[in-house]
């Protein structure tokens, strides 16, 4: 069965985005037929992540005025089979989202082209275009940076999704909660200067899908148009192949929670 997934948090720059090209990219690497759609109207960024900004000629408000259809604005991605992406409008603001029209896109996402996973890559916030991100979703990945403030927006989002999603309000059910903790660095965390995983797992009380490490790579895949999955020698792409993996319900190990060592620390037991 089909899965919407929302990528969310209350924050801005917590690598939302960059979570959505990664872990979509993931999926479509295990074979999975993989839409994302940029929710962030007036402000697209995931078109630029995945290197098909000159693609873009209609967009998702677009499909929402009857002004193009899905088969017009949907991007195929050429490096990734089964990868697509659906963009969002530059010119438009995030008012022009339609309950009604987002739920009928998103049941033509799922029965007509037959998607197993659409992952919905929500704005920073709670205004109305991360409410419509977040509001049909069956799963939701919630992107926090292991610091106070980032940490307290998340545990905002988490009420929103337990109460204000469409499952809740039919009685259905709840939205599945993961936690990814990004931009995580162990050092910083075993001098005080940021908190560990097992600080915000108590604070937030959801499962832990994955912690990715502060890495340049993540930087210079944006700048490629590459999505951070694609660049396998890098240990961001790891960990979000191995959040995908736990998401597929593997059992695989957390590697990055603990300060790598170099060559004298380990030779002389520091």
């Amino acid at each position: 069965m089909a899965q919407i997934i929302v990528v969310t948090s209350g924050k801005g720059g917590v690598g939302k985005t960059t979570t959505s090209a990664a872990f979509g990219t993931g999926l479509a690497l295990r074979g999975f037929k993989t839409v994302i759609i940029d929710f962030d109207i007036g402000l697209r960024n995931l078109d630029l992540i995945m290197g098909c900004e000159r693609r873009v000629v209609y967009d998702f408000v677009n499909v929402i005025n009857n002004e193009a259809s899905l088969n017009q604005v949907l991007i195929k991605d050429k490096r990734v089979d089964n990868l697509y992406i659906l963009p969002a409008s530059q010119t438009r603001d995030k008012n022009a989202l339609k309950k009604e029209a987002v739920g009928r896109i998103l049941q033509e996402l799922i029965n007509d082209f037959n998607f197993d996973y659409i992952l919905c890559d929500s704005p920073a916030g709670i205004e109305m275009g991360a409410m419509m991100a977040m509001y049909y979703a069956d799963v939701a990945l919630i992107i926090t940076n292991p610091e106070v403030s980032s940490v307290r927006d998340s545990d905002r989002i988490l009420g929103i999704l337990d109460s204000k999603c469409k499952k809740v309000e039919e009685g259905s059910g709840r939205i599945i909660q993961h936690l990814l903790v990004t931009r995580y660095i162990p050092s910083r965390v075993n001098t005080g200067d940021m908190l560990g995983v097992e600080d915000i797992k108590d604070i937030l009380a959801i499962p832990l899908l994955g912690v990715i490490p502060e890495s340049k790579a993540v930087l210079e895949a944006s700048n490629k148009g590459i999505p951070v999955t694609l660049e396998a020698s890098s240990d961001a792409a790891e960990a979000y192949l191995d959040a995908v993996a736990r998401f597929m319900g593997e059992d695989v190990e957390h590697r990055f929670l603990e300060e790598k060592k170099g060559f004298w620390k380990r030779l002389i037991g520091g």
